[in-house]
């Protein structure tokens, strides 16, 4: 006889009110509400986490304790599918007592629903298209090669730079958008690494800023904790930081 695996129920992410609360922003703007349909979650008390099913990549909110029991209860559940994911800060240690995680990154995940202060620069910065794409790669190559999100993404939505009295790009910068929910969140920030410490980064992290305001009425982003330099920034700019998060993969899955 042949064994069936049954699927997790799907549960409502927004029954414990955990979206109101600091440290949990990621729940209320990363996932969506209504519920996407087929969409796979997990509830306890003190956390939630949704699969990304595409991707393999669980996402959990909460108590950190309670969190690494969403986590694992998951991966049970679900293993040949769930393959990394993101929790709060210190839900990588507890797991590591039953799974083997692989490259955990401290990250914070940042936003704001004001817009910032005017920055002298913004005037300088001009919407790209589609027909600048090989530029803005060759720019984000040669001065971001870690950049997340790339010329071309379905979920970019702007394009943005700032050019030298040459022409050339000094810097660009995205407005894309969270898996899932759709919110605004600003990726690929980068400055020609000759012209860094003038401002061209603030200028443009600025206009995305009030832009994102203006249009959807918040602005999101993910800042590596460790980047002590961006994290002046987006204080200065009005981000919130309540949410340390760490993300891993599950080595084998």
């Amino acid at each position: 006889m042949q064994a069936t695996t049954l699927l997790p129920r799907t549960t409502d992410l927004f029954t414990q009110g955990l979206e109101s609360q600091s440290g949990s922003a990621l729940l209320r703007f990363g996932a969506a509400r209504p519920r996407p349909a087929g969409r796979i979650s997990w509830s306890g008390e003190g956390a939630v986490a949704w699969l990304d099913e595409p991707r393999g990549h669980l996402w959990s909110v909460g108590e950190p304790t309670a969190a690494a029991g969403l986590v694992l209860r998951a991966t049970h559940q679900l293993p040949d599918t769930i393959r990394e994911f993101t929790a709060p800060r210190g839900t990588e240690t507890l797991l590591g007592r039953h799974l083997a995680v692989t490259d955990p990154i401290a990250w914070d995940f940042r936003w704001t629903l004001a817009e910032p202060p005017a920055h002298p620069a913004e005037e300088r910065v001009l919407p790209l298209d589609q027909t600048h794409h090989d530029e803005l790669l060759a720019f984000l190559t040669e001065h971001s090669p870690a950049h997340s999100t790339g010329p071309g993404s379905a979920d970019v939505s702007l394009w943005t730079g700032i050019r030298g009295t040459d022409g050339r790009l000094v810097a660009c910068g995205a407005l894309s958008s969270l898996r899932d929910s759709g919110a605004p969140l600003m990726a690929s920030v980068a400055t020609d690494a000759a012209q860094r410490g003038q401002g061209l980064g603030a200028a443009l992290t600025s206009w995305l800023t009030r832009y994102a305001v203006r249009r959807y009425g918040f602005c999101t982003l993910w800042q590596l904790a460790d980047n002590a330099p961006a994290d002046r920034l987006y204080t200065r700019l009005g981000y919130r930081n309540e949410d340390p998060c760490v993300a891993g993969r599950i080595s084998g899955r």
